[in-house]
């Protein structure tokens, strides 16, 4: 039993580590909607075709919903076609699963950026290569609204948990200036 709590700990954490504390990938089991035309959700016009998953509720059957579901119980946005974010192609959002954290990361698709459009911001992103975790004021607003977003929390190894770690903290940083450079 110990062995499996072990096991199970150190997988939450490796998950962790890697897309700070993004929800589960247990979306085959949650409700989830197909939207069916252009729509703004979370200040992000969402094409046709982007799955929106939400948290469990004892009262939403499982699987595929008939209509949109309470926008707050949203956990992430995965796009039929790439989106711009912050001058980025991005694939997915989600919110952060640790409710203390209020934030998300980004997914971006860096084989589908525009050569011309790369920026110091896309660049220092695309070095780790991960999901960029981001900590906003108001969770109801997943655009890239520079106003919004407080700090980059953190991009494939680098992380602001590990503040001890000098290089990283100073990546951080670095990305966090460019990234409110772009104008999106």
């Amino acid at each position: 039993m110990i062995v499996l709590i072990v096991v199970g700990y150190f997988y939450v954490y490796a998950k962790g580590l890697g897309s700070m504390y993004v929800v589960s990938n247990k979306a085959d089991e949650s409700p989830f909607f197909m939207t069916i035309e252009p729509i703004v959700i979370k200040n992000i016009l969402l094409p046709k075709g982007t799955k929106i998953t939400y948290k469990k509720q004892y009262f939403w059957e499982k699987n595929e919903q008939k209509k949109l579901l309470d926008e707050k119980n949203i956990l992430s946005i995965s796009f039929k076609e790439v989106i711009s974010w912050g001058g980025v192609p991005i694939t997915s959002i989600n919110k952060f699963f640790n409710p203390d954290m209020i934030g998300f990361s980004v997914y971006a698709d860096f084989t589908k950026l525009d050569k011309n459009k790369e920026t110091e911001f896309s660049n220092l992103w695309q070095s780790c290569n991960k999901a960029l975790a981001i900590k906003v004021k108001d969770i109801n607003d997943w655009s890239f609204n520079k106003e919004n977003i407080l700090d980059t929390q953190g991009c494939g190894r680098n992380n602001r948990h590990f503040n001890e770690d000098l290089a990283q903290q100073s990546f951080l940083n670095n990305l966090h200036a460019e990234l409110m450079k772009i104008k999106d």
